[in-house]
């Protein structure tokens, strides 16, 4: 893995995205987080193929801060199994990344 890293989670509101993103940011998981949305996914739930209306959180983190983000999604989601999934950033400027490290070693 590594060590930079984007984290996806999807959000079924703006008010939950903007919670999620405040409550990762804010205990410095993650050095940012960017809402995108609405988007609408399609997927399978209960043996059902669903359409809904979601939000789109891009968290910029490292690689070490993954298990500590996920956990506080997971506390503060309202889904049963929320999307988080990581991204591997390939490469970036010092500067960017230097201030992701700088900002989620706090």
């Amino acid at each position: 893995m590594p060590d930079h890293i984007e984290v996806r989670v999807t959000a079924g509101s703006r008010d939950e995205a903007d919670r999620l993103a405040d409550a990762v940011v804010g205990r410095r998981f993650a050095a940012c987080a960017q809402i995108i949305g609405p988007i609408t996914s399609v997927y399978w739930w209960d043996g059902e193929m669903t359409r809904s209306q979601e939000w789109l959180v891009l968290f910029k983190t490292t690689a070490g801060r993954f298990g500590d983000l996920a956990g506080c999604v997971r506390e503060v989601h309202s889904y049963d199994t929320p999307e988080i999934i990581a991204v591997p950033v390939a490469i970036g400027t010092a500067e960017y990344l230097g201030w992701i490290d700088r900002e989620t070693s706090r």
